[in-house]
Order: structure tokens, then C-alpha cells, then sequence
């Protein structure tokens, strides 16, 4: 089910930003990285394209460990592909540099809430979803990780990190207090879409028990 909905959610996203993804498409497919892996369009583009890739990778890890009698082997595989995956694009997004990456000096916004009045609907969503990836499935890889909280402060902490790469490498980019509580934001709740799945404590035979119902 978690599957299913994972890729109607990414087939809906697709099909509404279809013409911006096709004007990536020849760069893209043509191996260029100009026009391709230096735009937001080609970025997301190789990610969908990818998914089948990335899908295997699941299967071949799963078939592996089950093989090895490693219990809830799909959902570790599930979990740990999931998470680089769906992270790693989305990260490279905000380390795109500006047009003056280099000279302009970096840019801070300290003041909380500040900037998210000035944010748009599209670019909440986006922030909402930069480490949305890493909110679903880190619980159902770690049991440590298996709590609201912690994988808002996760969260935080990731998104610190690249506000501060943003700062230090001068991207042209503004390191704003505001993209790390929105980007926790979307962690906590991207967590709470798969709370049913998460690894809570180990078993009596060291394995890790399952909280499901």
C-alpha cells in the first residue's frame, strides 16, 4: 500500500509539472549536464526516470537478506533506499548556486517567521519536501528514529547543515531560519505517514518488534 501510494503520489506530481520536465528532456537525454543536472527540471527529471532503478536496488537487496534470513528484509531495503534516494535529489536542489555563487557574500535570516510570510505556496510545499524522504522511512529503518520529535529534530539538524553549506560555499542563496522550521516541519509529518511501519524496540531474540497491530 505505502508503495501504491508512493507512486501515484510521484505519477500526479509528474503529470502536473509535465511541460517544465520535458524542457529538460533532450539535455537529459543526450547526457549533457548543462541544461540538465544544473536545473531544478532536469534534476526532477532523472529522479523519475530513475525510480525503476531505484526499485531494483530494492528488490535486489530484499531477495539478498531474506536469502540470509534477515527478518522484515523488504521493509529494510524499502527504508534504506527510500531514504538515500529520495533525499539526495532534493538535496542537490539547494545547493544549486546562484548566478552569483562565488562573489556574492553569503546572506543570513535569523528572525523566525519572517521569510515564511513572504514564501509562496509552491515554495513551502517544496521545503516541506526536502527531507520528506528521509521523515518516512528512517523510522522504519531505526528504531532510535521511531518518534515525532526526534525526527523533527533530525530534521532540523540535516537542514541546519545545508543552511550552513549554503552560507559558507556562497551560492548566492539566503541561510534562513524559517527553511530549517519548515523543512523539520515536513519531516514530523512525513514521519507520521508511515508511523504504522516504524522499528520500535529489539525482540528477545534481538531482533526489532514490529508496533503493527
Amino acid at each position: 500500500m505505502l508503495t501504491s501510494l508512493v507512486v501515484v503520489g510521484l505519477a500526479s506530481a509528474a503529470y502536473l509539472v509535465r511541460r517544465p520536465l520535458v524542457m529538460s528532456a533532450p539535455a537529459c537525454l543526450s547526457g549533457r549536464w548543462h541544461g540538465c543536472y544544473d536545473t531544478e527540471n532536469g534534476v526532477l527529471l532523472m529522479t523519475l526516470v530513475g525510480l525503476p532503478l531505484a526499485a531494483l536496488a530494492v528488490s535486489a537487496l530484499a531477495r539478498r537478506r531474506r536469502a540470509a534470513g534477515v527478518a522484515d528484509a523488504w521493509r529494510r531495503s524499502l527504508a534504506e533506499v527510500g531514504m538515500v534516494y529520495g533525499t539526495v535529489p532534493m538535496v542537490w536542489l539547494t545547493l544549486m548556486p546562484g548566478a552569483q555563487a562565488g562573489t556574492a557574500p553569503g546572506r543570513l535570516s535569523l528572525v523566525p517567521l519572517r521569510d515564511l510570510a513572504t514564501m509562496t505556496p509552491l515554495g513551502i510545499a517544496g521545503n516541506l519536501l526536502i527531507f520528506a524522504a528521509l521523515g518516512c522511512f528512517a523510522p522504519m529503518r531505526f528504531a532510535v528514529l521511531a518518534s515525532v520529535p526526534r525526527m523533527f529534530a533530525l530534521g532540523a539538524l540535516c537542514s541546519a547543515l545545508v543552511e550552513t553549506a549554503q552560507y559558507v560555499l556562497q551560492l548566492d542563496r539566503v541561510s534562513s531560519v524559517d527553511d530549517v522550521l519548515v523543512n523539520a516541519t515536513g519531516t514530523a509529518l512525513a514521519a507520521l505517514l508511515t508511523r504504522r511501519w516504524w522499528r520500535t524496540r529489539p525482540g528477545p531474540t534481538g531482533r526489532v518488534a514490529d508496533t503493527t497491530p
